[in-house]
């Protein structure tokens, strides 16, 4: 029997809403990272046939510059587009229990609304 062969993809493209201020820190290196959540919203019709909105919370990475750009003009509430991959992290807390987490690594972020910041002071965050 051959072997099977799976085409390997790990995109993901979402907009939402920034659920808090971003955070920003710099490794012991200087890399720049920054971490947010986003609410991702979805309507759908229930049996009965009324709208109902169902919120998805996820948090993303970003580095480097994406992660200064981030920090620097958006806020709790900003709408964007974010693009990149699921990455996922493994650590162990003090009391020894194992925990993980699945996040999106942030290759790109539009900003979706424009600010005090015209559009070339704060392009997209690539």
């Amino acid at each position: 029997m051959s072997e099977l062969r799976i085409p390997t993809l790990n995109r993901v493209l979402l907009s939402g809403r920034l659920t808090r201020d971003p955070e920003l820190r710099y490794t012991p290196n200087g890399s720049a990272v920054c971490n947010f959540s986003l609410a991702v919203n979805r309507k759908y019709k229930d049996q009965s046939g009324r709208w109902q909105d169902d919120t998805t919370f996820i948090n993303v990475v970003a580095w480097q510059a994406i992660a200064e750009n981030v920090n620097k003009y958006l806020h709790k509430g900003s709408p964007v587009m974010v693009e990149g991959r699921l990455e996922s992290r493994s650590w162990e807390t003090e009391t020894g229990q194992k925990r993980t987490v699945i996040e999106i690594r942030a290759d790109s972020v539009r900003f979706l609304e424009k600010g005090e910041t015209s559009p070339d002071s704060a392009p997209e965050a690539d």
